[in-house]
Parts: structure tokens; C-alpha cells; sequence
């Protein structure tokens, strides 16, 4: 997928939830500042740089609605992929203990949060 595609689809997806989007609920221990913190999550890195959406497990979340929210990340996997197309397979993974990332909101679905506009850091 091309980058510019990517970004538009991320774009409209953000536009499209507006404010429903952030009524996630969460594991745990957030506080209201909008910190939240996932034991896991996965990130894919394209040729251009990491995706804008981060797929965390086991998150705490602020019960708070805010604009951006910092993820603090235990364990953070990340797929690099050979070219922008998902066919073309994966060159690699590297995992990264303590991470922090910014986003501007989130959903949560059976205990998997996806946080979506999520800017390289």
C-alpha cells in the first residue's frame, strides 16, 4: 500500500470515528492526564517509516476524553516490511522494551486497544 494511501485512509478513519472513537474503555491504572500504558503492542514499519497505528494489549486507559494521548509500552514489536505492499512479504521484526508514543485516539474491542494517529516519533 502506497504511503500517501495509507495516510489518507488514516486520515478519513480518524475523521470518520470524530468522537465516538475515544469512548474506549480501558484494563486499569490511567490516570487522567491522558497517560495510558500497554504490557504489549505491534507497529508495522513500512520503507517510508512506522504506521500511524499501534495495536496495544492488556492497556489501561484514562477515563478521561482528550485530544492525544502518551502510551507508555512495555514490549513494542515491530514488523518492517520488504516494500510498501503488504505481498512482498516481511524483512524483518525487532522488538523494543520501553517505549513511549504519542496518539490521537483510540478504540477497544475484546481487550486489544487500537490506537490510531499516531505520529513517528
Amino acid at each position: 500500500m502506497n504511503l500517501t494511501l495509507k495516510r489518507l485512509f488514516g486520515a478519513a478513519a480518524a475523521v470518520a470515528m470524530g468522537t465516538t472513537a475515544l469512548l474506549g474503555t480501558g484494563a486499569g491504572t490511567a490516570n487522567a492526564t491522558g497517560r495510558a500504558y500497554c504490557d504489549r503492542a505491534e507497529r508495522d514499519m513500512w520503507h517510508e517509516g512506522p504506521g500511524t497505528d499501534v495495536i496495544g494489549h492488556n492497556c489501561s486507559i484514562p477515563n478521561n476524553k482528550r485530544r492525544w494521548y502518551t502510551i507508555e509500552i512495555d514490549t513494542l514489536v515491530e514488523t518492517y516490511y520488504k516494500s510498501e505492499h503488504l505481498d512482498e512479504g516481511v524483512a524483518r521484526t525487532e522488538t523494543v522494551h520501553d517505549s513511549t508514543v504519542r496518539c490521537m485516539g483510540y478504540t477497544s474491542d475484546n481487550g486489544t486497544v487500537h490506537w490510531f494517529g499516531c505520529p513517528p516519533s
